[in-house]
C-alpha cells in the first residue's frame, strides 16, 4: 500500500469517527412561510441533501411535494435551529450514536411543541394520540 493510499484510509478512518453538527433544522417556504422541521444526526448533509434537490429540481421530500410543485425548489430555504454539542471529539463507540440520536430525537420534539408547524403554518403531521 503506497503512502497515499495508507493516508487515505487513515484520513476515511478519523473522518468516520468524528461527529458531524447534529440537531434540529426547518426547510421554510418563503412564499408562504409554511416550515417543516426536522432532526438529524448530519446537519451539513441534510443542508447538502436540499441543495442537492433544488439543482436537479427533484424533491423527494414527501410533506413538501405539492408545494415544491406549486412555487418550486428555490421557495425553500434550510435553517438551523438548534445543534448538540458532542462531548468527546470522536466518537469511540458506535452504540454513543444511538445516545445522541435520543438528543436529537428530543430537542425536535421541543422544537415541534415550540413552533406547531402543523397545518397552515406547517408541513409537520400532529402526532397521533
Amino acid at each position: 500500500m503506497s503512502l497515499d493510499k495508507q493516508k487515505k484510509k487513515e484520513l476515511a478512518s478519523a473522518y468516520a469517527q468524528s461527529f458531524r453538527p447534529m440537531g434540529v433544522y426547518q426547510i421554510r417556504n418563503v412564499k408562504n412561510g409554511k416550515i417543516l422541521v426536522l432532526g438529524s444526526m448530519d446537519l451539513t448533509g441534510a443542508r447538502n441533501r436540499l441543495e442537492f434537490l433544488q439543482q436537479t429540481n427533484i424533491n423527494s421530500i414527501n410533506e413538501l411535494k405539492q408545494d415544491w410543485k406549486e412555487y418550486g425548489g428555490d421557495s425553500f430555504v434550510f435553517e438551523e435551529l438548534d445543534q448538540i454539542k458532542p462531548r468527546e471529539e470522536i466518537l469511540n463507540d458506535i452504540s454513543e450514536l444511538n445516545e445522541y440520536q435520543e438528543e436529537v430525537d428530543a430537542l425536535l420534539e421541543l422544537w415541534i411543541e415550540k413552533l406547531q408547524p402543523f397545518g397552515d403554518k406547517g408541513y409537520n403531521k400532529p402526532k397521533r394520540k
